[in-house]
């Protein structure tokens, strides 16, 4: 079927967007290790498109054909990392430019691109995004260069209409960029909602496994110079993925349909058990009606509102590590949207950030939902 806009992710993942192996005839796209290539006698590339690795890989374009696909972009590219990826938009904003930034995101985010904006004297502002009208009110007041929003967010799971802030931001005359890393490409488009790219930290759900550094954006508008400038940073600054990571990446897409799915309706599962709770505060999940963003959620979401989600657990931070530590199934571990459910006690990492000292941020894999159930009733100890 050569028209893939009429395939649907399930298929597009599956069949890593049609790759195989033209050469050996296998079914699997083959992994070509090499970091330069051979020219004839006459000096000229066997292949134009293959001089040197740097970003001249058959498995990396195999990755970029799959996540654009299933993003529904015209192209993306693949970084080593969801911070060089993030980093790759930004270094293109010039010195005195305006950036805006959703508060209370991914504190990794927040703190890099605090220390980056002063070294360039960029001027940065954080806005709660979620808020339509203070966003609003803040672009137009700050006209920014460029825009970030999560949606959800990480740790707070707060929802962003990416509709509403594409068009805020472009009545100021600014780009918006989503970092949709906890949706991956199968929950959320953001492109589809007007974002002019998207981003995703790769690493988590996108590759699924918790053994890839990734990271991945995407446009429709191939022609813009942030593009433009995006792709000449990546090729000269090296800021490339290796041949290994690349396959890796592809051969976890191929079940990402099918782990969000499972994903999604566990995290929902557990969500309604959380909330019903007597010793838990409240629960943080878009898939809750009672959610501030689940309308929201509903619009711009499809299949489900990802592996996400965080709870308060009555006592502060005393009673939350106690039950971070009673916990067998879920494993004490930094990340999210692995087969394998974790748990991590955000206060710890970020102690400044105003996360409540009783929040537990879980990651809720593809494991028995009865067995993650039972596990929490445990910790919980009721």
């Amino acid at each position: 079927m050569s028209d893939t806009s009429r395939l649907n992710p399930a298929t597009i993942a599956a069949q890593a967007a049609g790759a195989v192996d033209a050469q050996s005839g296998g079914v699997v796209p083959s992994l070509q290790m090499a970091t330069t290539y051979l020219r004839d006698a006459a000096y000229q590339p066997l292949r134009p498109d293959n001089i040197y690795l740097r970003d001249q890989s058959d498995i990396v374009r195999v990755a970029e054909t799959v996540l654009a696909q299933l993003e529904g972009a015209n192209e993306a590219l693949v970084f080593p990392s969801g911070m060089a990826a993030l980093a790759a938009a930004f270094r293109t904003v010039p010195n005195g430019g305006r950036v805006l930034v959703q508060s209370q995101i991914y504190w990794g985010t927040t703190k890099w691109l605090r220390d980056f904006c002063t070294r360039r004297a960029i001027e940065l502002r954080e806005v709660e995004a979620s808020d339509a009208q203070a966003f609003a009110q803040a672009c137009a007041d700050f006209k920014p260069t460029l825009v970030l929003i999560e949606t959800p967010s990480n740790p707070w799971l707060r929802v962003t209409d990416i509709k509403a802030a594409a068009r805020a931001v472009h009545d100021a005359g600014g780009l918006l960029m989503v970092d949709s890393t906890a949706a991956t490409p199968v929950l959320q488009k953001p492109l589809a909602h007007g974002a002019d790219i998207v981003m995703h930290s790769a690493t988590k759900g996108i590759n699924g496994h918790s053994d890839v550094l990734a990271g991945v954006l995407a446009t429709n508008d191939t022609a813009a110079q942030i593009w433009t400038d995006i792709k000449a940073d990546r090729h000269d600054a090296g800021a490339v993925i290796g041949p290994f990571e690349a396959w890796l990446l592809v051969r976890g897409m191929r079940t990402l349909p099918l782990r969000m799915r499972e994903m999604s309706r566990n995290a929902q599962a557990i969500a309604e058990f959380l909330d019903a709770h007597p010793l838990v505060e409240t629960v943080l999940y878009p898939g809750l009606p009672a959610h501030a963003g689940h309308a929201t959620a509903n619009r711009q979401m499809a299949g489900g509102f990802g592996p996400l989600l965080s709870f308060v657990v009555q006592g502060g931070a005393e009673k939350a590590l106690q039950v971070a530590g009673r916990l067998q199934l879920f494993h004490r571990a930094t990340s999210l949207g692995g087969v394998e459910s974790l748990v991590e006690h955000r206060h710890t990492i970020e102690p400044h950030t105003g996360i409540p000292e009783g929040l537990l941020r879980l990651s809720v894999g593809i494991e028995d939902i009865g067995d993650l159930t039972t596990d929490l009733r445990q910790a919980l100890g009721n």
